[in-house]
């Protein structure tokens, strides 16, 4: 029997290396010496090729282990990657809309700069010679004794006082004079606001409510400007509300901050949602032929000098919110050189 038919040999050198120590294991009885030699030689053999077969794959399991650590240590690195990128980019979003912000407050300003600059000029070239129009009217109106010519020169007149509104209106909205500043309340700068119109024909058949608390923090403000603004802005809820309908002025102290709140609602018309975007441009008016357009302007430009704030809510066939935010200490603005006067209701 050949040792082939015992032990089959496949094409592998250990399998060969245990062939050879088969056949020195059965030629011991023939050839003592060889066998044991052939036989020792495979067990060598085997002990080699099983050692490094072992160095291959602790060498192979260390590349391997390496190799899981090192993804680890990557799926670690992209990971982290991900958690810094995400705040980069809603960073960078940020900043970019903040740029598109700036960039049309920068637009606006300088669209309001040239503006104003027309309207210091259009306002010299224009209020000297309409004083002498109106001085000659008057004297012409004093010496006139014919009914006729006298309503036609009231109505120049009118006219040539109307044209000096509207130009002192453009100074104001173009160089706001300095801040007299004064500490006063609210609620006693609404009642003099209201006591001022009372009595007013625009109001008559229609309720005005104060309901501005008496117990409010004095703020710190021009008082002849805001008055200006709260009357504009009454004579405005006035126009849009009919007879019977309600006009409410409220305040509050915001919660946290610094800033009292001035509303004045009306239960009149409203404001179309086309409009409303652009009711604090200049001379944006939809009183054709009995608003210039700059009340509104000009009432923005002095809350502003406030660093206030002013908003319009509006639903349209419900009535107008118009809100005024003010804080109660001025930083940061030019202030007339005039003893501080406290004006406290």
């Amino acid at each position: 029997m050949f040792l082939g038919d015992l032990y089959p040999i496949p094409g592998n050198g250990c399998n060969l290396l245990l062939m050879l120590y088969l056949f020195g294991i059965q030629g011991l009885s023939s050839m003592p010496i060889w066998g044991w030699v052939l036989g020792i030689l495979a067990v060598l053999a085997v002990a080699w090729l099983w050692a490094r077969q072992r160095r291959l794959i602790r060498r192979l399991g260390g590349e391997l282990e390496s190799t899981q650590k090192r993804a680890r240590q990557l799926e670690w690195e992209r990971d982290r990657a991900q958690q810094e990128l995400w705040p980069r980019l809603c960073e960078e979003r940020e900043l970019h809309e903040q740029k598109i912000q700036f960039e049309a407050q920068l637009a606006e300003y300088e669209k309001y700069s040239a503006l104003a600059q027309l309207a210091l000029g259009a306002a010299h070239e224009i209020n000297n010679p309409l004083l002498g129009i109106l001085s000659h009217l008057e004297l012409e109106l004093q010496v006139t004794s014919d009914p006729e010519q006298r309503s036609e020169i009231e109505q120049c007149i009118a006219g040539a006082k109307r044209i000096s509104t509207t130009l002192r209106g453009l100074v104001n909205y173009a160089r706001p004079g300095p801040l007299v500043l004064s500490k006063i309340t609210a609620h006693r700068l609404v009642s003099d606001a209201l006591g001022f119109l009372e009595g007013q024909p625009i109001l008559r058949g229609k309720q005005v409510a104060n309901q501005v608390p008496e117990d409010l923090p004095p703020i710190r403000a021009d008082a002849s400007q805001l008055s200006q603004v709260l009357m504009n802005l009454l004579l405005n809820a006035a126009e849009a509300t009919p007879e019977d309908g309600r006009i409410t002025v409220s305040a509050d102290k915001l919660t946290f901050v610094d800033t009292v709140e001035i509303r004045i609602s009306d239960t009149g018309c409203g404001i179309a949602p086309d409009v409303l975007p652009h009711v604090f441009e200049p001379f944006f008016t939809t009183k054709r032929g009995k608003g210039t357009g700059l009340g509104l302007s000009i009432s923005q430009a002095y809350v502003r000098s406030h660093n206030g704030e002013i908003r319009v809510d509006s639903v349209l066939n419900h009535g107008t919110t118009v809100t005024v935010a003010l804080p109660l200490h001025q930083t940061g603005v030019i202030e007339d050189a005039r003893p501080d006067v406290e004006v406290v209701g």
